[in-house]
Order: C-alpha cells, then structure tokens, then sequence
C-alpha cells in the first residue's frame, strides 16, 4: 500500500528522471537497449566516434546511504508521515545466517535497503538516478536500475576523453559521497569504443582514480551484446549456441513411446528456445540478413522436433503445421508491437526522439547506414501502407491508489448449470429478481460480431440504441462498448436508479478484476462507474440468461410482451 502510493506520487511529480527504466510501469529494458542503438546509429552516419562506458556498483544494495534516500524524498518535496515511516522502515534492521538447521547471532544492517521488500526497489532507485543529474548535457546516460552507462559522441578522440573523463569523475564523486563505489577491474566496469572508420586512430583512455578503464571489442548490455561495429554478429553466435543447447531438451521430451505431444512440445519450445530468440530481437533484428538466417535453422530444427516431420520436410510447411511465424515476419511483428507499445505511453523518452532535417537527408545520401528504431518501424509502417494509425494513449495512473476501482455484479445465476436446468427456471429468477429491484430501471445490453458487421446495442425505457463499430473489433469489445454506452447514456439522463442487464460474463470478470494493462473500454467503464456511483446509485451490470439466445434484443421484446 505504501509503496503504490509512493510510486504514484513519485510518478505524477515526475520525481524520477526519464532515462531511468528499472521497475517502473511501462518500461522496459528495451528503452535503454533501442535508446544506445540510437546513439550509434547517429554516430555511423556522421562518421563520428561514439564511446560508451558501462559502470559495475559494487553491492548497490547493500552500500545505499539511507540518510541519503531520506534526503532525496525531503528535496523532492515530500512532508509529513511518510518520510517518517520511511525512516522508521530503515532503522534498526537485523538479520541472521542459517546454516542447516542452526541460525546465527542477529546482527545488525547499518546501511543498505532491506532485501526482498517491494518498498526497499523503489527507495533505492529514488535514490540511485540523482546520479543522472550531475552529468553534463554532452554526456548521454541511462539507468536500469543500478545499470548505468554513459556515452559520449564527437569527431575528436580527445575532446571525447575529456568529456567522459570529467563525467568518470563527478560520478566517482558522488559515489564516495553517497557510499557506493565502482570496479574498475576486467570484467566489471569496461569500454567500447564504437566506430567504423578504417584509418589507425587510437581507443580512448579513461581512468577510475588510477586504473585504467580496460576497451573490449564487445560488451553484454542488459542481456544484448554490443560489438564495436554493431553487427551483432556475436551476439547471435552466443544466442544460436544457448539455443542448440535448450534443444536437446526437446529431444528428450519428443520420445515416439512415452514423450509429449505436439502442442504440449511447442509450449515448451515457446518458453526455453523461442522467448530468448524474441528478447531484443527489435534491436538485433537490424542486422544483415547474413547474420540473421543463422539463427532459422534453430527454429526450423525446434519445430521438426515439435511436430514429428522429416529432415527433408519443406520449411513452409511446418511454418503451417505448427502455426508458428517465420523469424523474420516475427521480428518484424514484434518490433512494431514494441514501437505502437512506446507511441502509447505519454511519457515515453523514445517519444521525443524526432530525427532533424539534416539527419533524414544524411541518411538519404548514405543509403547503406542502418536507421535507428524509431524510423524503421515508420519506415515499415508506410511499407504496410498504415500510415494513419491512431494509438490509443494509455493513463497508467487514471486511478489513485487510495481510490482504486472497485466493480461488483450480482449473479444469482451461479448455482444453475444452463444444461440441465430448465428455461423456465431461469425465467422465475430473472422474475423475482425484477420484483426485488423494481425500482430500478432497466437497461439490456449486447453485442455481436458477423464476417461483415460488428455492432452493439443498448436498450433503455423501450428506446433502442444501436452502434456499429469497426469490424476488427471483437466480441468481447463490442460487449464492453455496449455497457460503456449503457453507462453514457446514465451519465446523460436525469439521476436514477438503474440496472444494467448484459450477457457477457467475461466482460464482468475484466471489470471486476481491473489493471493497468487491461482494455481501453474497460478503463473508460471503471471511470464512467465511478463517477456514477458518486452522483447516482448504479447496480452492477448482471449476467442474464434467457430462454431462447443471448440476443439482448429478443429477450427485451420477450419482456414487453409479458408487461403487455
């Protein structure tokens, strides 16, 4: 409870600076994976140098300053009993070590964020991304969490090594300020020097205090490995081989005498081979063709295991037999999927990303530089001849976390199954259920998809209204407008009492069950309801079962002729 309204307000203050995307909603590691592919891109096409340092805290954790977080929270304006909670969450922390069966003395945490509380994350990344606001507007830098990474671009190696060497250290600074301290050994904290000129010139030389930042030909950033010449070749070397590997799983489990069967063999490969085929692939999916088909005989060898066909069998027909995509169409369905995700999120740094004049005619005149992310899906976008697509802009805080929504339906219908009990049944309850609420007024919904028309309709004091909508929509969607509209057309009417009577049970159990990732029509109802709830007494929408079909229509016309 505290930490969601921490969050809310840390968020709606906009407290936690945008490149920061570790555990916030939203976000992913992708934004900081596409946001680096971005600056090299850039710097490719500009024939500039580009180095990027990639940072290892020591034990974040357990080194965070806590008068440091409190510290933080007073500067970004919070008072009162919060902070003293907060503070009171800190101090005085034991823990034991168990051994067996045998648990040691307690002792006491000075410093360091409790491990395993929910609030513990958020505090430490309040207090971790002021880190950001001490570097200069010339250093790009970006946080996961306790991920930094700094780059800086230019066509002068040592105007570039100054800038990065005067980030190094502020950041040193602040980190001997705050408790926290940074390796500089092999296989901590490194450099790589981005560039694709072919002349002698010389990697850069930072140092942290007297050592030496070590420059790597390729570095794993946040799970995606970065080579000097963004070919990505290493890392899809790397991922074919973790691959081949997770195969042999399969084989085991595609036994002819005692092994799975084919649906149950696809879930699998889904969740060990294919989910790490499909992380980053927005990002590595720029590579050359070349280098991409490495990773299909993977697939194709998975889905042969799957399905039991031939070495010899045509590649297009496991593609139909198994029901699985192409890599390439999926890498292609993923990205825009991630690209209609970002165009989503108001708040979305990648949002602001517009590529100038200059830079649209520079990689028109060098065609064979690869654009960054943002402009290859508008580039896919046009290709697909979609280039007016409206995104529905999602409000992942439209709820305060003290007045969450709360839906409930009545459903006297619970205990009769529809198979063995009999019409009229159902009809004697619907019946005393009206004598119980008679006082309301009464509003059916429903809602209906065919192979050309998709439509809702709402009925309300023997006036019928009908909506059509596109016919992409599905069923669910056109249920979910039909109450929306029920709950329109309440909002608009003089205050009542009213009961919304509607068929669809999974609409219910989405309204009931409400989050953040839910539909937009969903949202809209919880708003409209609770908005109605304040002004009007409203009824929770009710299943309702008639006799015959769930045409709403039908069992209105049904009750008019019993009124008659």
């Amino acid at each position: 409870m505290v930490n969601a309204r921490l969050v809310y307000q840390l968020e709606k203050s906009k407290c936690i600076p945008l490149f920061q995307s570790g555990f916030r909603k939203g976000r992913s590691t992708l934004d900081n994976i596409i946001q680096l592919e971005s600056k090299i891109r850039n710097a490719f096409v500009r024939r500039n140098h580009l180095v990027s340092i990639f940072f290892d805290i020591e034990k974040a954790y357990d080194r965070t300053w806590r008068y440091g977080i409190l510290r933080t929270l007073f500067n970004f304006g919070f008072r009162g009993n919060l902070p003293t909670f907060i503070k009171k969450f800190l101090n005085l922390r034991t823990f034991r070590v168990r051994l067996g069966g045998t648990l040691s003395a307690p002792f006491t945490q000075a410093e360091g964020v409790p491990q395993g509380s929910i609030l513990s994350v958020t505090l430490f990344i309040c207090h971790i991304s002021s880190i950001l606001s001490i570097l200069s507007p010339s250093i790009h830098a970006s946080l996961y969490v306790d991920d930094l990474q700094i780059s800086c671009e230019g066509s002068d190696m040592r105007m570039i090594e100054r800038q990065l060497q005067t980030a190094v250290n502020n950041i040193l600074k602040w980190c001997d300020t705050n408790g926290h301290s940074i390796s500089a050994f092999v296989g901590k904290s490194c450099c790589v020097h981005f560039c694709r000129k072919r002349g002698i010139h010389p990697d850069p030389e930072i140092r942290i205090r007297d050592i030496q930042i070590p420059v790597v030909p390729d570095v794993r950033f946040l799970g995606v490995i970065f080579d000097r010449r963004l070919t990505f070749l290493p890392h899809i070397l790397q991922l074919r081989k973790r691959c081949e590997k997770s195969l042999n799983l399969l084989k085991v489990l595609s036994n002819t005498s005692w092994g799975a069967d084919r649906s149950s063999l696809l879930r699998v490969y889904q969740a060990i081979v294919l989910s790490r085929i499909d992380y980053g692939c927005v990002v590595y999916g720029s590579a050359c063709n070349s280098t991409l088909k490495k990773l299909d005989p993977v697939h194709h060898m998975a889905l042969r295991i799957c399905s039991g066909t031939f070495r010899t069998s045509p590649v297009q027909s496991l593609y139909v037999n198994c029901h699985q995509l192409p890599l390439d169409l999926r890498r292609r369905k993923l990205s825009l999927a991630f690209y209609f995700k970002i165009l989503s999120v108001p708040s979305h740094p990648l949002q602001n990303v517009y590529m100038s004049t200059s830079m649209k005619r520079l990689y028109d005149a060098r065609p064979s530089n690869i654009r960054p992310f943002m402009d290859r899906m508008k580039l896919h976008i046009s290709e697909l001849d979609l280039p007016n697509v409206r995104i529905q802009q999602r409000n992942l805080f439209v709820f305060q976390p003290w007045n969450t929504p709360r839906f409930h339906y009545i459903n006297p219908f619970a205990t009769y199954s529809k198979s063995t009990v009999a019409p009229v049944v159902f009809q004697r309850v619907f019946a005393y259920h009206r004598s119980q609420y008679s006082r309301y007024s009464a509003i059916y919904t429903d809602g209906s998809k065919r192979a050309d028309y998709v439509g809702c309709g709402v009925v309300i004091e023997d006036i019928m209204h009908g909506y059509r909508l596109d016919t992409s929509c599905s069923v669910f969607t056109a249920e979910a407008v039909a109450i929306y509209r029920a709950l329109q057309l309440i909002d608009s009417n003089m205050p009542r009492k009213y009961c919304i009577y509607t068929d669809s049970m999974s609409v219910l159990e989405a309204l009931e069950n409400y989050h953040d990732r839910c539909h937009p029509v969903e949202s809209w109802s919880q708003q409209l309801d609770n908005k109605l709830h304040s002004v009007k007494p409203v009824i929770g929408a009710w299943p309702v079962m008639p006799m015959r079909r769930t045409d709403v229509f039908d069992f209105w016309g049904y009750w008019r002729k019993r009124k008659n």
